[in-house]
């Protein structure tokens, strides 16, 4: 696997994002810096990938790369991921929101994007899409966080959870990490990229960064409550949910997908899909569901120019 040196503060100066793609670093208005992965060309619109809590750009990188056979494609590291700076100040969702922003005006795309967002990423590109509309070509929420499923009790579980997997990562239990929170990985992820997972994902400062995170569940609730009273913009939309019920999720699973089913009924040309056999994970479980739904999602968007 590629090595990587590390700069002052500690943050990488290179990952290596994976064959076909390419990273970057963007300046944000505050000066920190976010890592940027891109590929793909032509003159449709962008997809921008969205990852969820404790997790970086390359959570998406299989997903990414076969997007990007189609049409322009960008993830990134949110602040304290793979190679983004720390952010000085707490990670609200708020805080978040305003990153990606700051990241989409920093490349100058002016034009409206189709936003994917993954668990947490989903309450991001649900704020985002209600702060800039017109920059919204359309929307895939893949198993998206909603208020429902939360409580400040979950947060401070999810919290404490972090806390113990950055420290087995510290001490060498990358492997335990990854069996723990990644048991399920579709044989068509490559071993590679795999590996590129566990490197960025399965390590300390990507579960001290979602510790982080999750320390604003709790305060972010009646932002979350807001903007699912309020729906998103009329543009294509597609709520992907995880089938399968997992341990502890008997009576949470049927909750969860009840509420994504009655968000898009408000949506025009909103519908939900419900991804049979998948757990949470849905992008490394069932990649290839997500990567269909994305392209007609692209598809509808492209049409609507």
């Amino acid at each position: 696997m590629r090595t990587h040196s590390r700069a002052a503060g500690g943050v990488p100066e290179r990952l290596g994002p994976g064959e076909g793609l390419t990273e970057r670093s963007v300046a944000l208005p505050d000066g920190r810096r976010l890592r940027v992965v891109t590929a793909g060309e032509g003159d449709g619109p962008l997809v921008l990938f969205e990852a969820g809590m404790g997790a970086p750009a390359a959570s998406w990188v299989h997903t990414q790369r076969e997007i990007s056979l189609h049409t322009r494609t960008l993830s990134y590291d949110r602040a304290g991921y793979g190679g983004s700076d720390l952010d000085p100040q707490e990670r609200t969702l708020e805080r978040i929101a305003d990153d990606l922003a700051g990241l989409l005006d920093s490349i100058g795309e002016t034009r409206p994007v189709v936003l994917v967002g993954h668990s947490w990423g989903g309450p991001v590109i649900r704020l985002f899409a209600e702060r800039r509309p017109q920059q919204v070509a359309g929307l895939v929420l893949v198993d998206a966080t909603v208020a429902e499923i939360m409580s400040g009790r979950d947060a401070r579980i999810l919290s404490w959870s972090f806390g113990l997997l950055a420290w087995l990562a510290r001490v060498g239990r990358r492997n335990l990490v990854m069996k723990l929170t990644l048991p399920h990985v579709s044989g068509a992820i490559t071993a590679s990229d795999v590996d590129i997972i566990r490197r960025d994902y399965a390590c300390a400062r990507a579960m001290r960064a979602g510790r982080q995170e999750a320390a604003q569940i709790g305060p972010a609730l009646p932002t979350m409550r807001r903007l699912q009273a309020a729906g998103t913009p009329n543009v294509p939309t597609v709520s992907l949910q995880a089938g399968r019920i997992d341990r502890g999720m008997a009576k949470a699973r049927p909750a969860f997908n009840q509420v994504a089913t009655e968000l898009m009924a408000a949506v025009p040309s909103g519908r939900v899909v419900v991804v049979e056999e998948t757990g949470h994970l849905v992008p490394q479980e069932n990649p290839a569901v997500v990567r269909d739904t994305i392209l007609e999602i692209v598809d509808a968007a492209a049409g609507r120019r």
